[in-house]
């Protein structure tokens, strides 16, 4: 399969192996930032054949884990007690809140619907006139386009029973917030492709400079993985630090200005509180006044405090890069994929699920 077999290559990944062991000559910590990358990082055993000198350090790359438990106390208020047909992507559903998931909520009797795209809840809305359609808008800048035209789409449609619970994360904002944390031991970053192909290159330039740390933006294969260590290793060897993109075949600099476009249109940067990590400036995307009816925050008067610390779950501390899954004394044990403590063990991009799925039962 183009651009699937060529990036899985036995012989590639051996030659990217070497190259790094002989170009590594002390310890290195890179930091991936997406959720993605960790899961290809741990599923195709990387990990264990990269040089004990790079260590791979696990970020904040999951939207659904980071995602407050406050608003997800929200949404299953909205669907239990508000009549409303909630729509989500389905890796929110066993995502824990305070007291149930929404899952727990629809085995109550809530109205949850998961959908692939938002336009499928915009339909509904049209469908019921009568019933109100919140559809639970989660991601990184990757599925801020999709939901904002959705937006656009109800505007249009003069659909007065459709709304967003926005809970959007910049990803910028949030390695900022990593190299500002006096513990950090992080010398180099492998930046989410996906996430580059909306929004380009250029918003990463301002941390190599400020940081002095080199950003490589990769692929989730291995061998884009391994290439883009490998571009990391290299300019930490040479005492460099730039920006570079080994995704050329997806991402270019500019990214895709329609769907930057859409993002500026429909929403504002404002401060947002992430799942077990806090408070980060300009973190989040939050809706315009000038499409306040289709704001559920709005609509609905939904009022958000920070969450409390869990003392009990560590995700905070795997999605900070300070523990990996198997450090927590509950991994595995009374955290587990169908008892989860923390929503890194049961989102398709959390770190914790990624070393239960491929490690435990390797």
């Amino acid at each position: 399969m183009k651009y699937l077999s060529e990036y899985r290559d036995a012989n590639l990944v051996d030659a990217l192996l070497r190259k790094i062991k002989r170009t590594v000559t002390r310890q290195w910590n890179i930091m991936e930032v997406c959720g993605g990358q960790t899961h290809g990082l741990v599923r195709h055993g990387i990990l264990e054949m990269l040089p004990e000198k790079v260590q791979m350090i696990h970020g904040p790359g999951c939207p659904v884990c980071v995602t407050p438990v406050s608003l997800i106390d929200k949404a299953v208020e909205l669907c239990l007690h508000q009549n409303v047909i909630l729509c989500s992507y389905g890796d929110m559903l066993r995502v824990p809140g305070t007291e149930m998931s929404l899952q727990q909520a629809r085995a109550k009797g809530g109205d949850v619907k998961i959908l692939y795209s938002p336009l499928e809840a915009v339909e509904i809305a049209r469908k019921n006139p009568r019933r109100e359609v919140v559809f639970f808008a989660v991601g990184f800048e990757t599925t801020a386009p999709a939901n904002a035209l959705s937006v656009v789409r109800a505007k249009q449609l003069q659909l007065s029973n459709y709304s967003i619970l926005s809970a959007h994360v910049l990803v910028p904002p949030a390695m900022e917030a990593i190299m500002n944390d006096e513990e950090t031991q992080v010398s180099g970053f492998l930046a989410a492709g996906h996430v580059c192909t909306v929004m380009g290159l250029r918003e990463y330039e301002p941390l190599v400079e400020k940081w002095k740390v080199p950003v490589v933006v990769t692929g989730f294969e291995p061998v884009d993985l391994l290439e883009g260590i490998l571009m990391v290793v290299t300019q930490l060897e040479k005492g460099e630090y730039r920006l570079e993109n080994q995704y050329k075949r997806v991402v270019n600099s500019d990214g895709n200005r329609s769907a930057v476009g859409l993002i500026g249109q429909v929403f504002e940067y404002r401060e947002r509180d992430w799942r077990g990590i806090g408070e980060i400036p300009s973190s989040g995307l939050f809706v315009k006044d000038e499409f306040r009816d289709f704001d559920a925050m709005a609509k609905y008067q939904l009022t958000v405090r920070p969450d409390q610390t869990d003392t009990e779950c560590l995700s905070g501390d795997v999605m900070k890069g300070k523990i990996k899954p198997p450090e927590c004394p509950h991994f595995g044990e009374t955290c587990t994929p169908e008892h989860p403590l923390g929503a890194p063990m049961v989102s398709s991009e959390g770190a914790c699920a990624a070393y239960y799925q491929y490690s435990m039962k390797s």
